[in-house]
């Protein structure tokens, strides 16, 4: 692996609403950029084109499934990869649809900046920012994960004929949410691109640029990614890996896992295990591949393929935590966390079921107690024991998990302090659907 290919690694998770034009957008990217071949664009536009989806074509090239593709949206995260003159970019693109939330959750959990994909369209951005729309959600959901950069691509502006003042317009109320909602605008970059045409992705060159080359004089986006500063690696706690996939490949033995590395370093050789997960199963890692390519050793922040050996499928869950044998990472059953509340219509009381998200895992629990209200100024408590929380507050709470049945009690997940490990230690809290809260981890108590 080259060197800067492992010191410069970003993950970026693509967001957005539906049909604002994720996929089409880094589909045509990856084709820009030499990553998809003719042989590969023409077989899409016949297959898209045969289930009535030609429109689709550019984003086959990362909704991969069969469902995917018939239905025009993601579903799931895909994966690609690509190199910039500075960087080896790992793309997430996230579903938008918000029955698919969850899923975004897992992508932007394993992400160190968010591509946030807007409709230039009259009316598009508007329903897809406000309430109900998912580019509100999806902002509030990054930044509650950690991402602290994001590029904004507002796209489809050919179909208001290159308005400079309808990007404007989007950019003001955009900029304006993103900083409300913790981006700093110094890490908030506006870019205007035509996916489909393939304008200002990686130039802007041809006929079809030429009515944003009257006004714009701005970055491409791929200029925007080759800049992206690198996020803080925890290089020197405890080896951790989120498994956020489980597979087996045909032409070798054992099995892979695959994750983002969220602190420390591992080896080829050394010997693992995973929490939850039996005592007695302890395997190694017979091989670890970043970004298609075999390496000897990988480190927080990368991407990782790892393939396993003397462990079984059966002992290893999407969500479940790769660690070494004698620092494995306790489980949890009960937590204080420090939360904070979304815009919620209904108030958040003592006892309410929530689902619970950390990582790659989801399960069910309770807002067990409302500890104290905190002064979001000082951090200090204001008021002990309150008897709910309302939208914009700041508190402190105990929660609980439970079991999948009533009658079964949580076995236990792994969680850690924000204080000590700071990916292992974010949680979401959502409710009917709906996001309510983000928080971190103070203390476990169980």
């Amino acid at each position: 692996m080259r060197q800067k290919n492992l010191w410069h690694p970003r993950n970026i998770v693509v967001i957005g609403h539906v049909d604002a034009g994720k996929s089409t957008l880094m589909g045509r990217l990856l084709y820009e950029l030499g990553r998809v071949d003719e042989k590969t664009k023409r077989a899409n536009e016949r297959g898209s084109s045969k289930v009535g989806k030609s429109s689709f074509s550019w984003a086959w090239g990362l909704d991969g499934t069969t469902e995917e593709r018939e239905r025009g949206i993601t579903m799931d995260i895909a994966q690609q990869y690509f190199t910039t003159p500075h960087r080896q970019i790992t793309v997430l693109d996230a579903p938008g649809h918000k029955d698919f939330v969850p899923n975004m959750i897992s992508g932007a959990s394993q992400a160190d900046c968010a591509v946030l994909v807007v409709d230039a369209g009259i009316g598009q951005f508007e329903a897809g920012f406000e309430r109900g729309g998912q580019t509100r959600e999806h902002v509030i959901l990054v930044r509650s994960l950690g991402v602290s950069q994001v590029i904004v691509a507002v796209n489809k502006l050919d179909q208001v004929d290159w308005s400079r003042a309808r990007f404007e317009e989007i950019e003001s109320s955009l900029r304006l949410f993103l900083g409300q909602s913790g981006f700093s605008g110094s890490k908030i970059t506006f870019v205007p691109v035509g996916a489909t045409l393939g304008v200002n992705l990686v130039g802007r060159e041809g006929e079809e640029s030429k009515e944003l080359d009257e006004w714009y004089s701005g970055p491409t986006l791929v200029d925007c990614l080759d800049k992206l500063e690198p996020p803080l690696r925890d290089y020197t706690n405890l080896f951790r890996l989120p498994i956020s996939n489980i597979f087996k490949m045909q032409s070798m033995s054992g099995v892979f896992v695959a994750g983002r590395i969220a602190s420390g370093i591992v080896q080829a050789g050394e010997k693992v295990r995973a929490m939850p997960g039996d005592d007695s199963v302890i395997g190694s890692v017979k091989s670890i591949e970043v970004e298609d390519e075999s390496v000897n050793w990988a480190m927080a922040g990368m991407n990782v393929a790892i393939a396993l050996a003397n462990i079984d499928p059966v002992n290893l869950n999407i969500g479940s935590v790769l660690c070494f044998p004698g620092e494995a990472v306790a489980l949890t059953t009960v937590f204080t966390a420090r939360i904070i509340v979304f815009d919620i219509a209904i108030p958040i009381t003592p006892g309410a079921s929530v689902e619970l998200f950390n990582q790659s895992r989801d399960v069910p629990a309770t807002i067990s107690k409302l500890l104290s209200l905190m002064d979001r100024s000082t951090g200090k408590a204001s008021r002990k024991n309150p008897r709910v929380l309302s939208k914009g507050a700041s508190a402190e709470v105990e929660i609980s998990l439970r079991g999948t049945d009533n009658n079964v009690p949580s076995k236990g997940i792994p969680l850690e302090q924000f204080a000590a490990n700071k990916d292992m230690g974010r949680i979401l809290l959502r409710r009917n659907g709906e996001t309510i809260a983000a928080g971190i981890v103070l203390e476990i108590l169980k």
